[in-house]
């Protein structure tokens, strides 16, 4: 039986475990790599060029990438996609002893997706609001799944560890001028029961102390709603003679959103404890700059650059508050980094060799930092340096052809889409070798190595 000093002191040593993940680990069922929680990968177009996509952001996933970018499209347009992603992670003690984790399995369950809808308030009889364009999203920013062998070196810290957050994000882009872009939208951060287990997950297993049996089942989970917000802008100061940007400048600024967490501990699946805290997911800052050396009405190809400031600073501790009114300290001190992607996409708009569509390929590359130090470093919450390579195609079927040769696009009846698109991309990320010393919880001291692809398509529809 566990009394109630015991379950205060055991939350005290261990409380973390959950908390930290829960409060940074995110992404809905997605993996944590190297940027800690976040999770860049949102739409197969944009995966294809390292994400490097901000001053582009000419689709409805500008909803995620650059809000401001919702006034170059036309009408109404849907994009759905998923991701399939696998990977492992090595670990060495100091003693020699090893352990492989993984990602929640060969392939992350439930499958990390993304939605969109954008609609062009004038193309939709509303005149007076032919500059507006609104639009809804469903992502996974920031993202958490990872799973060690139950008898492996570390496991009283952690055994396993999911973070089904997903991200809803009404937002709305206004044309200034017809080089000029402004956007705005909201981030409501929360869970729901059909994504995993619909709340923060951590496991792990009892050491033998403080009343608790060695080798008990320990479980630490928790639930909560946090609202942040985002603005942006586009500027396009140069353009052909259609209208289309031969240069662009995108700015992002995304807010902090402060997440409060309700949860419990169960011991062998038996509730011994209510705990909360807070997590503050921090403010992200973009910029980027793209140029079309070439666009013309045959070809185009863009050349861009994206840089993000992720101000983790922000997770400076996640105190646990105990049923009982204690306050447990649970010091992060993380550090805020930089991220640096670039992407080209070179097109050829509706080639003779394929007629009625136009035929992209993309290349990017991405390279992340670390912001967890080793005195806090969690191996629930896996972070490691890391350089991304990115490769994608994509095929937008236009008026006069048919997607998979049996849906006509760009038909008469109001049922059908105007144009079909369909992207895929490749990533494989190559992480840095880390070893930790110095760590608060001396059994997760070690050299950590990992690595993670995945394979990702969306599917866009324009009306």
């Amino acid at each position: 039986m566990i009394i109630a000093g015991d379950r205060l002191a055991f939350l005290a040593r261990y409380g973390t475990a959950l908390f930290c993940m829960s409060a940074i680990c995110f992404g809905f069922p997605h993996v944590a790599y190297s940027q800690a929680l976040r999770f860049q990968p949102q739409g197969a177009r944009a995966v294809g060029q390292g994400n490097a996509f901000t001053a582009q952001a000419d689709d409805a996933s500008a909803i995620h990438y650059n809000p401001a970018g919702l006034t170059q499209v036309d009408g109404v347009q849907a994009i759905v996609g998923t991701l399939l992603m696998g990977g492992s992670i090595k670990y060495k003690s100091p003693t020699g002893a090893d352990v492989r984790g993984d990602f929640g399995g060969s392939v992350v369950s439930p499958l990390p997706s993304h939605t969109y809808v954008s609609a062009d308030l004038g193309a939709l009889g509303m005149p007076s609001l032919s500059r507006v364009t609104v639009g809804l999203g469903l992502t996974s920013p920031f993202g958490l799944n990872t799973r060690y062998p139950v008898d492996g070196p570390f496991n009283t810290a952690a055994t396993s560890a999911t973070l089904p957050l997903f991200d809803i994000k009404p937002t709305v882009a206004y044309k200034v001028t017809d080089n000029l872009s402004i956007g705005f939208g909201a981030d409501i951060y929360t869970f729901a029961s059909f994504l995993g287990e619909g709340q923060v997950e951590q496991h792990q297993v009892g050491s033998g102390s403080l009343g608790i049996p060695p080798g008990a089942s320990i479980e630490l989970n928790g639930k909560g709603t946090g609202v942040g917000m985002n603005a942006s802008l586009m500027y396009q100061p140069i353009k052909n003679r259609e209208g289309k940007p031969l240069a662009s400048i995108g700015l992002v600024y995304r807010s902090q959103a402060v997440l409060p967490l309700q949860g419990a501990l169960l011991v062998n699946g038996t509730k011994a404890a209510d705990a909360a805290t807070s997590l503050a997911l921090p403010p992200i800052y973009t910029a980027a700059a793209a140029v079309w050396p070439v666009r013309t009405s045959e070809r185009e190809w863009k050349l861009e650059l994206d840089v993000d400031y992720v101000a983790w600073k922000s997770n400076k501790q996640l105190d646990v508050h105990l049923s009982n009114g204690v306050t447990v300290p649970q010091p992060q001190q993380w550090t805020s980094v930089q991220v640096v992607a670039v992407g080209t996409e070179y097109k050829w708009l509706t080639p003779s060799w394929l007629p009625n569509w136009d035929v992209a390929v993309r290349a990017g590359y991405t390279r992340t930092e670390d912001p967890v130090p080793d005195l806090t470093f969690n191996p629930a919450t896996i972070s490691l340096a890391s350089n991304t390579l990115s490769l994608g195609a994509g095929l937008l079927c236009g008026k006069g052809g048919r997607f998979l040769g049996m849906v006509p696009c760009g038909g008469e009846s109001a049922l059908l889409p105007k144009a079909i698109g369909f992207d895929v991309a490749y990533q494989e990320w190559f992480y840095e070798t880390r070893t930790v010393a110095g760590n608060l919880n001396p059994a997760v001291n070690g050299t950590y190595h990992a690595f993670v692809h995945l394979g990702t398509f969306s599917l866009k529809l324009f009306f």
